[in-house]
């Protein structure tokens, strides 16, 4: 006791004004042992009797203590200490009157549980996650505050159990948000936000402190626009958002520069347009545009340039966000846009190209069709402003964006007038580039030219010769290091001319533009690693490959090298402590993720997207040229292996995923010429990798690509391609993907009575439900190739899955489940029959129900399935199929059964009934049914079915059907017209069997006579050359 009461007299003393006694006292301090000090610490904690400014510095100390000396003394406290230790502050937070020491305890618990998160993440506090969730459900205000406050002070308490605890956390901190009986409580948030608008609104910060306040705000936009769309107050950060868009310096020579620099994207201009975007995308249009919209118009009318330019960059920055809102008032938004081509100041001119390039892409392919007009002459216009460089090149560039959205029928009417406006600026900026060095207008005017010959096609072969000469002059000349980028570009560009002017057109010119390619290629170990025009390089090449086909393999020995090389690229990662990040720079190609507790992650993703690039070229060599690639096959699959375990990184993820995924089924096809065992060697080598990629992959694009690949490989390997091991993996995690799916939903239905449930969430939720939906269609995808290859003998396997197939058809669940649940046993039906009848219980009764179901989606799957047990079923089906029939006829002839929604179910209903006359004649009044039958053919837009009903209609034909041919062949001419609509829609094709037999029919009514004149005259023009195409090729 006395030792204790020693402990507080030093403690004052620590505190003392007088510099010697306070230094004596700290001496005295760092002599007593660390196991005495904590005991003496938090002794002093809870003494009631202490004073306040004493408890006060034994909390500083004790959190000091365990923030710097943790790891030399709490590891040897026997476990008893420890646990009382972590007692003794949780006794104090509950017990202690003062606000004050109540806080400064927390601060302890939060620096101790800090230091007891293992390297794992595993919180070895869990008392304290306990403490937190009881106190703020507590009715004492204090107890809520320091649970907040332990929470604010270590973010990451909850370890590798935070994703589990998300929706409690969030839960958490809402309703201490919306605390109305304790302000102090629920003011936090709200000061906190005042705090940060204020901080935006301060011009005397350095532009990161003002744009750290805004990330703030706008993440809060991001992660809980929920809760933050009932908070109105937010619209004061808009202005805010457009003040820092309106910092912009006057800059005289601004227009005429050309270099772009990158120096701006760090200002304030820059961070409000993004912030600007986000939080558009976060709080969505219908929250976001009517607040702003008339801080835009008024910034428009604003005599000041720099308000104008603001209001249109603003414009350009929320189109994403504001889609469906924005769209209902497109025409009064680009009336008043266009207006601005015409600004006074150039930068002014610049954003309302920026805009319309902006919106065509975000519109597209509306804003195309609604504007093609006004918007195409207002850039042309715009694109002659020769004193304004910068403009002009934007005004290319906006060019751009709205041709590689156009329509081709919309463009090709204003090809004379743009190719003469390109070509004449071509040739103008073409002299400038020799006589002054500038290149900025005429790269982008490249560009455009490559933009219009792409959606235009065919139509450009006139303009060919007017550009092809004075492109291959750049190509040739352009060697100097500062043209790398225009040189890439026209590679660029006469590829693209190239391939839209087709072989015949591009063939003259074919042999020396190869040459300059080779040339380039050549040289392509003396290129820079940043050099642009590597990435146009290997894109042109793949283009060539499309132009020439086989005869391109020829130069795959040249191309190849480089191409690997670019594809290997590996990106530098690093784990950077705070100091460590002083030194590195996001302008030198590093991003960088913050893991907490001072630490970053860091990933150099220059490189990344031309390494992707590469990887798509690889595709399309082995897409073009097939077994003409199999030299390469080993090692390009070698390469594209491991890349799906690799992270492509943000906007070129999916691109990455995508092509690596594509190529293995177009890299075995490669590879059959090879024989079987070669074949089999690579197959093995991929599918281990498909299938721990299909079970570890957390992105829902990648992993359905990746899935839908495994799928048809499995289809061309055929049955023997996966073994007992394959097929245990592969059951797990389908069944996996299966459960994951309910238990989404069920997640989605609670955040239906989440009390921040709104239209936005509900926005959030169906883009959720659809990216699980497609997962869904992955996993039909896999099982259908699964039954394709192994048929029956699959069974066993597929019926640790077959309960929860059997949920998805319930009647109560979506009709997305519903349809995909048909689907997958449709499949058992058609492949597995009549081994399949054995779970005929289990979906029979859900297929005759949604026969008549209110989804078109639904009906068709069931009418699918109706077919394929006429068919395949056997016997044991032939009861349902009498009991469907009616069913059938009934969708056909209901009275909107033809409209766009309803016509893929109707042509499925009337493939079935075709199924059952034709297998299962015995099920239906084939005489009575026929001729309606025929009345509703052909099918027009399920080209598969298609092909069954015309198979039929041989079948009839060729057995002199009396109901089909009518009497004397009255029926004939109809026929023909049903043979000539196929031919013309392709629903029958020559490859088709049934175009063999067709086309006989046609020939022996040929020689007839009159009543050939009689089928040819019924048919219009179009008809007349559908049956003369099918007598040609068929």
């Amino acid at each position: 006791m006395a030792e204790q009461q020693q402990f507080y007299i030093l403690l004052g003393n620590l505190m003392s004004p007088d510099n010697d006694i306070r230094k004596q006292s700290e001496e005295a301090y760092d002599t007593i042992p660390g196991q005495t000090k904590i005991t003496f610490l938090l002794q002093a904690i809870r003494d009631a009797a202490c004073a306040e400014e004493v408890k006060t510095m034994a909390a500083v100390l004790l959190r000091r203590l365990l923030s710097s000396s943790f790891e030399e003394i709490y590891p040897g406290l026997t476990v008893d200490m420890q646990t009382a230790i972590k007692t003794e502050l949780v006794t104090s937070i509950q017990t202690e009157a003062s606000p004050n020491i109540r806080k400064k305890v927390a601060d302890i618990a939060a620096e101790l549980c800090r230091n007891l998160l293992d390297d794992d993440g595993n919180n070895q506090w869990p008392e304290l996650l306990k403490f937190l969730f009881d106190s703020v459900n507590s009715d004492n205000v204090g107890l809520r505050e320091a649970a907040l406050h332990i929470f604010w002070n270590f973010p990451g308490i909850f370890g590798n159990q935070q994703q589990h605890y998300m929706e409690v956390i969030k839960r958490m901190l809402v309703q201490c948000m919306q605390d109305q009986e304790n302000p102090q409580v629920s003011t936090r948030f709200q000061l906190s936000k005042s705090l940060h608008l204020k901080l935006c609104a301060d011009t005397t910060l350095t532009n990161m402190q003002r744009q750290l306040a805004l990330e703030v705000i706008v993440t809060l936009s991001e992660t809980a626009a929920a809760m933050l769309r009932k908070h109105t107050a937010i619209v004061a950060s808009i202005p805010q958002m457009l003040a820092m868009m309106v910092d912009l310096e006057e800059d005289e020579e601004w227009s005429m520069a050309d270099e772009l620099e990158d120096d701006d994207f760090d200002s304030n201009a820059v961070a409000g347009e993004s912030a600007l975007d986000r939080m558009a995308c976060g709080l969505g249009g219908k929250m976001v545009l009517p607040m702003i919209k008339q801080h835009i118009m008024t910034m428009l009318q604003n005599p000041d340039w720099k308000y104008r330019h603001a209001g249109l960059m603003a414009l350009s920055a929320i189109g994403e966000g504001c889609h469906q809102q924005m769209e209902a008032i497109l025409n009064e938004i680009v009336s008043f846009l266009l207006l601005f081509c015409q600004d006074p100041h150039p930068r002014v001119r610049y954003a309302a190209c920026n805009a319309i390039g902006q919106m065509a892409t975000d519109f597209a392919p509306t804003f195309q069709k609604k504007f093609h007009d006004k918007v195409i002459s207002a850039l042309l216009q715009t694109m002659e402003d020769q004193t304004n460089p910068r403009v002009q090149a934007h005004a290319a560039a906006a060019l751009i964006n709205f041709t590689e959205d156009c329509p081709k029928s919309l463009l090709i009417p204003y090809l004379d007038s743009l190719v003469q406006h390109l070509h004449v600026i071509m040739v103008a900026k073409l002299q400038e580039l020799i006589q002054k060095g500038t290149k900025l207008v005429l790269e982008q005017v490249v560009t455009s030219i490559a933009s219009v010959a792409d959606t235009a096609e065919e139509k450009f072969v006139p303009y060919y010769d007017l550009f092809m000469p004075s492109l291959k002059h750049i190509v040739e000349n352009a060697v100097q290091k500062e043209l790398r980028l225009l040189r890439g570009k026209t590679i660029e560009c006469i590829s693209l001319i190239g391939l839209a002017v087709g072989k015949d057109k591009f063939m003259p010119d074919a042999s020396a533009v190869m040459q300059l390619l080779l040339k380039t290629q050549t040289d392509f170990n003396d290129l820079e690693d940043d050099d642009p025009q590597i990435s146009y390089m290997i894109s042109a090449w793949a283009r060539m490959c499309k132009i020439l086909g086989k005869e391109f393999q020829q130069y795959l020995p040249v191309v190849m090298g480089p191409l690997m090389k670019t594809a290997s690229i590996k990106p530098e990662v690093a784990l950077l402590d705070t100091q460590d990040m002083e030194n590195m720079s996001e302008d030198d190609g590093w991003e960088f993720v913050n893991l907490g507790d001072q630490q970053s992650f860091g990933i150099k993703t220059a490189g990344l997207e031309e390494k992707a690039t590469a990887c798509q070229m690889l595709v399309c060599y082995a897409k073009e040229l097939k077994e003409g690639f199999v030299e390469y096959t080993e090692q390009v699959v070698k390469l594209m292996v491991p890349l799906l375990k690799f992270y492509f990184h943000d906007d070129i993820l999916l691109m990455g995923a995508l092509t690596t995924s594509e190529s293995m089924p177009l890299l075995l096809e490669c590879a059959r010429v090879r024989g079987p065992d070669y074949l089999t060697q690579m197959w093995h080598f991929m599918c281990d990798a498909l299938i721990k990629a299909i079970g570890t992959e957390p992105d829902s694009d990648v992993l359905s690509e990746i899935m839908h690949s495994f799928a048809k490989c499995i289809e061309l390997m055929g049955e023997g391609c996966l073994n007992n091991e394959h097929f245990e993996e592969l059951g797990g995690i389908l069944k996996g993907k299966l459960e994951e799916h309910f238990k989404n939903q069920e997640l989605r239905q609670a955040k239906r009575q989440d009390e921040d449930y709104d239209e936005g969430m509900e926005e959030t939720l169906q883009d959720e439900d659809e990216n699980d939906v497609y997962i869904l269609t992955k996993v039909s995808d896999i099982l259908h190739s699964v039954f394709s290859s192994y048929k029956e003998q699959v069974l066993p396997w597929f019926e640790q899955l077959l309960q929860l197939i059997v949920q998805l058809v319930c009647p109560s669940r979506p009709w997305a489940d519903r349809q995909w649940g048909l689907c997958i046993f449709d499949d058992v039906v058609e492949h597995c029959s009549p081994s399949s009848f054995k779970y005929a219980e289990l979906f029979l009764r859900a297929m005759a129900l949604s026969l008549s179901d209110t989804s078109p989606e639904v009906r068709q799957a069931a009418a699918y399935g109706v077919g394929v047990m006429a068919q395949y079923g056997g016997e044991n089906y032939r009861p349902f199929c009498t009991e469907a029939l009616p069913t059938l006829l009934g969708v056909i002839q209901s009275p909107d059964s033809k409209v766009k929604e309803n016509v893929n179910a109707t042509e499925n209903c009337i493939s079935a009934v075709g199924k059952v006359m034709r297998f299962r004649p015995e099920c239906a009044n084939v005489n009575e049914i026929l001729p309606h039958w025929l009345s509703w053919l052909p099918l027009n837009e399920d080209k598969e079915e298609a092909v069954h009903t015309f198979d039929f209609l041989c079948d009839l034909i060729e057995s002199n059907n009396p109901i089909v041919l009518g009497p004397d062949n009255a029926n004939l001419p109809k026929i023909f017209q049903i043979i000539a609509e196929g031919v013309a829609n392709e629903s029958v094709k020559s490859e088709d069997a049934c175009s063999k037999r067709l086309a006989n029919v046609i020939r022996q009514v040929q020689g007839s006579g009159g009543l050939w004149t009689q089928c040819v005259t019924m048919l219009n023009e179009t008809q007349q050359k559908a049956i003369q195409d099918l007598l040609n090729t068929a």
